[in-house]
């Protein structure tokens, strides 16, 4: 008698339908709606970043200002043996004093010189504008870009949708000046629970490298942010002295502008010397090519030897590549994404090399992810700003 265990088991798998076949397609279907539902998720996360793109950049440069504090604390390590917490309260207040001497002191000087230099260079604008016409060279147009008193009121609407705009830029950049304080306040303080918290948001098996490439990142705005603030100092204490002793007006103005500059490597420089050059005309030709020239050489010495020499630990960027983000990212987001050009260009070069170049390609630079302890007064820190432990 033949065993009828086999024809029922055939009979069970043709009702039940579970064949390889209908489970391949089944997976297949599955895969296919999971891809499509991760790239529509990716596509409304990049809309709504590019919408709230303003306040992302401000979110960054919270985060830029945190790794200064973190990085002023860590300075204090070696001299003030005391919590981290006490020594960020302690450069937050030094901080504070330090802004509000520069106001007080800046208040009495501060709009003189900037009042003397605006009519000096509107006078200036003004002997250029008759050059060029000699030569048929109109440089503010027709109707006299520069007349200001036309360009208000010529019509009450005029002025009053001139003085919104005027009132409604100056109220924006104070509130981003705040958000960016506190930001970096609160950032700097307990840097390691934001950290964790975007790391929870990855797989388990990466979160360690994940981490690892933050603190590689927090690493370099670190030292990005204080190898800048070091330049601006140099550059504006190097300048100021010399414009006066050449005896050009507003010499800290113009020795303070041509410091701030540094902070838009490349084109900054060049802009920051056309106020020089326009406040020197009138006292001369001689004067002004040494006003020029002495600014050339300076900043040449600080861009080409000094600056190096600060910013190599930080990051090493080909020229090139930074002007094109600098012209991408202005023309994108405009003065904010010039002056976070730099910062964007250095933690997204962190993240290429990492995740891409070695983590998909395979391909090892031998300059290992920086998220190893460094002994410093006792205290084992992280190059993520201010993870340590006893």
């Amino acid at each position: 008698m033949n065993d009828p265990t086999p024809g029922q088991d055939r009979i069970r798998d043709a009702a039940s339908g579970d064949n390889p076949a209908d489970e391949a397609a089944r997976a297949g279907r599955l895969n296919l709606l999971t891809a499509g539902l991760t790239l529509l998720a990716a596509g409304v996360c990049l809309f709504l970043a590019w919408k709230a793109v303003s306040s992302l950049l401000v979110i960054f440069a919270g985060v830029l200002f945190a790794s200064f504090l973190d990085a002023c604390a860590l300075a204090l390590a070696p001299v003030l043996p005391v919590n981290r917490p006490w020594r960020l309260t302690l450069v937050v207040l030094l901080l504070t004093a330090l802004l509000a001497f520069a106001l007080v002191w800046g208040a009495g000087k501060l709009p003189e010189q900037t009042r003397l230099l605006l009519k000096v260079m509107d006078t200036q604008l003004d002997v250029l504008q008759a050059h060029l016409l000699s030569f048929g060279v109109d440089l503010f147009g027709p109707e006299g870009g520069r007349d200001f008193t036309r360009w208000f009121f010529s019509d009450q609407g005029r002025f009053f949708s001139h003085a919104q705009m005027v009132i409604g830029t100056a109220s924006n950049f104070l509130t981003d000046a705040l958000v960016i304080l506190f930001l970096g306040i609160l950032f700097a303080f307990d840097p390691a629970s934001y950290r964790e918290s975007l790391v929870l948001l990855i797989r388990r098996p990466y979160r360690a490298r994940v981490r690892d490439v933050m603190n590689e990142m927090g690493n370099v705005l670190r030292l990005w942010f204080v190898g800048q603030v070091i330049r601006i100092v140099l550059m504006t204490l190097c300048v100021w002295p010399i414009l006066y002793l050449i005896g050009l007006p507003g010499p800290f103005v113009l020795g303070l502008q041509a410091g701030l500059s540094n902070f838009i490597p490349y084109l900054g420089p060049i802009v920051a010397a056309v106020p020089i050059g326009l406040v020197a005309m009138p006292l001369g030709l001689s004067v002004m090519v040494w006003a020029v020239g002495i600014y050339t050489a300076v900043q040449s010495l600080e861009g080409y030897v000094i600056g190096p020499l600060i910013q190599r630990q930080a990051v090493e960027l080909p020229p090139a590549w930074t002007l094109v983000a600098i012209v991408l990212l202005g023309a994108l987001f405009g003065v904010m994404g010039i002056a976070l050009a730099m910062p964007l260009v250095a933690i997204g070069r962190v993240a290429v090399l990492r995740f891409y170049v070695e983590d998909c390609l395979g391909d090892r630079l031998g300059a290992p992810v920086e998220g190893m302890p460094v002994k410093s007064g006792g205290i084992a820190w992280t190059l993520w700003p201010g993870r340590h432990q006893r």
